[in-house]
Order: C-alpha cells, then structure tokens, then sequence
C-alpha cells in the first residue's frame, strides 16, 4: 500500500520534531494532518498542513497548501487570547518562522485563528513535498510549543 503524502509527513516528523516537547501525535488525511502533543485526542490548537481551495489564496490558480498553527476554540474570545499571546511573543518566533506567516482570522473560519503561511500552487505529487511540508512544519512546531505553553 501506497503512503499518502501526508502520512510520508508525518513519518517525517517523528525523525524531525524535538523528543522533549513530548509525545508526537497526528492524523493523517488524505489532504491534510493535525499535530499535537500528548493528549490521545486533538486539542483545540494544533499544528495543522491541509489542502486548501485556491478560493482562499489570490495567487493560486488550482489549489493552495496551509501549514502553521491553529486555535480553533468555540468562543472566539478563546481564539483571539491565544493570538494575542503569540502576538506579544512576535520578537521569539519570527525570526524562526520569517515573514511569510500571517497571524489573523482562520481561512474559511473567521472565529478560529491562525499563525501559518499558504502555497499557491503546489505541486501534490512532488516527491519532495511531504518532507518540504514536514521541515516547514517542524520550524513552527519548535518556535511556537513552547511560547504556547507559556499561556
């Protein structure tokens, strides 16, 4: 059976993300996977890379990717806490992260919030992309767990 890229991610960053920020978990889907640690069942912020309609990305023209963090809270109170917590912690993370991420309303849900940067266009069946989508993902893994935890 044949590995989906997002499975090849996360098998990526088993090998990538830092032992002591505890125990890796993840969901593969076909067009995305959700990271977070310790606890067996998701929480509401996570580390997330998914396809996305290129609806949500001026530049692209047939599909776009996201990858980052997410808050995705009930209340959006929850949500813009959490924003304003990474949004005082700026000067830790973006020299780590640089300035493609965006720290704003979540695509396609404005209550939710989101640090993460979108590719307009990338190539899907690129055999280089899960590892591309796991380092990148691993640079916001080990520049925001730790000012998160912090909240």
């Amino acid at each position: 059976m044949e590995l989906s890229q997002f499975d090849e991610v996360a098998d990526a960053l088993r090998g990538l993300v830092p032992r002591e920020l505890g125990q890796l978990r993840y969901r593969a889907r076909r067009f995305g996977i959700k990271v977070w640690f310790e606890d067996e069942t998701p929480p509401r912020e996570h580390y997330e890379a998914q396809v996305i309609s290129r609806d949500h990305v001026v530049e692209a023209t047939v599909v776009a990717l996201e990858v980052g963090f997410h808050a995705e809270h009930p209340q959006e109170a929850d949500n813009d806490a959490v924003a304003a917590h990474l949004l005082a912690a700026e000067r830790q993370w973006r020299p780590e992260i640089g300035d493609e991420a965006i720290i704003g309303a979540f695509i396609g849900r404005p209550s939710w919030r989101r640090l993460s940067e979108t590719w307009p266009d990338p190539d899907l069946d690129a055999a280089d992309l899960a590892l591309e989508v796991a380092a990148r993902l691993t640079d916001y893994i080990i520049a925001i767990e730790p000012i998160r935890r912090t909240h």
